[in-house]
């Protein structure tokens, strides 16, 4: 089987191998002639930056770049993104990296052409449609991890410092109009991030799969995305320079995020306002409450997840399911509580709140009260 394809769901994705060298033609397919490449402080210096802005320089794109990217992004980011681009006079945004610069990217080619605040746009009932949806710049995504998907998502997920919350800002058209997955830019990435963004896209899936909400599409892809991590996680994790395994992982990232439409649930409830708060890695935190959440989970995902694991070879039913996540985690050295994440003195109660007022929360098999949410917490420490 060849690793190498041309995808046009949910919008269009050049996959494969040494696809970062289709940068120039993925931008005049966008119709970008002047990029503002946006991406993380930590990657902006790093030589698979530098490849890449060569690749556009040599093909008359210039060689731009917006990397103010705090690791959880921040409104602040947003608004000093949005002034680098409207000052350079660019027409759209290469989302360069892993979920901070690829967010914070859709979020400027989103912003630049607004005139209302930022926060006027978070994803609660209809506010998406107060946007200019004429005015929201083109983005060229580029992955360089596996885990957030945020390159074929149709949000950012923005932090708030004032009020210690993450947001979601959301518009249909903050859809990346091309994406390159290329897996050998992930070949870098240092054995915890590679086991944190694997975490994040088999949490994606199974928040997806265990959603109650009706979407059979995102269903089935959650499902195989799960497959796919269990199959290559551990792979990629113990030896980074296997292209194979990158590229299935490459692939359940986008796969878990297209798969969310269907929703999300208390993992992501909860790892939203711990890391907005403590600012934990995401998709690590995601990884420590995700046995915790299945337990709270139980009563409605038993039958469920007993035949997702017939079908990923997982012997046990719902409790082998339970023990292959144990077991994932401890192979990949993800802390076994929040306090050994380094989640110290919390503030439980805001804490609850704040999962409460998260977006997550309505996907979840299990209502989130108070109490229960509580309790959920408390077994995270």
């Amino acid at each position: 089987m060849t690793l190498h394809a041309t995808w046009s769901y949910p919008t269009s994705i050049r996959f494969g191998a040494g696809r970062i060298s289709e940068i120039a033609s993925a931008c005049a397919a966008a119709g970008i002639t002047r990029p503002l490449l946006v991406t993380d402080k930590g990657l902006a210096g790093l030589p698979v930056t530098q490849k890449t802005l060569d690749l556009m320089d040599a093909e008359g794109l210039g060689r731009a770049v917006f990397s103010e990217v705090d690791p959880n992004p921040t409104g602040a980011n947003v608004a000093a993104g949005v002034r680098a681009y409207l000052e350079g006079g660019f027409d759209g945004v290469i989302a360069f990296g892993g979920g901070s610069g690829l967010d914070l990217g859709k979020a400027v080619a989103f912003m630049a052409g607004q005139t209302r605040p930022l926060w006027d746009f978070e994803d609660v009932g209809d506010w998406w449609t107060r946007a200019d949806a004429d005015a929201i710049a083109p983005v060229v995504a580029v992955p360089t991890t596996a885990g957030t998907g945020s390159e074929v998502g149709r949000a950012s997920v923005i932090t708030n410092p004032e009020t210690r919350e993450k947001k979601i800002i959301f518009h249909p058209r903050m859809l990346p109009a091309v994406v390159i997955c290329d897996p050998e830019l992930t070949v870098g990435m240092p054995p915890a991030i590679t086991a944190g963004t694997g975490m994040d896209a088999f949490a994606h899936c199974l928040e997806a799969y265990c959603s109650p909400h009706y979407h059979p599409m995102s269903h089935g892809i959650a499902l195989e995305g799960m497959r796919l991590v269990k199959d290559n996680l551990i792979t990629a994790f113990e030896d980074g320079g296997n292209i194979e395994a990158r590229s299935h992982m490459m692939s359940a990232a986008a796969m878990g995020a297209t798969a969310f439409q269907k929703g999300l649930g208390a993992i992501h409830a909860l790892s939203h306002p711990i890391g907005a708060v403590h600012h934990t890695h995401h998709g690590t935190t995601n990884a420590v409450v995700m046995l915790p959440v299945l337990q709270f989970n139980r009563p409605k995902v038993r039958r469920h997840l007993a035949r997702a694991a017939n079908y990923l070879s997982i012997t046990g039913g719902f409790d082998g399911f339970c023990a292959f996540v144990g077991d994932l985690n401890a192979r990949l050295g993800i802390p076994e509580n929040l306090t050994a994440l380094g989640v110290t003195d919390p503030d439980l109660d805001a804490l609850v709140e704040a999962a409460l007022k998260d977006p997550s929360t309505g996907g979840n098999p299990v209502e989130m009260k108070r109490g229960n949410t509580r309790k959920l917490l408390d077994s995270c420490f």
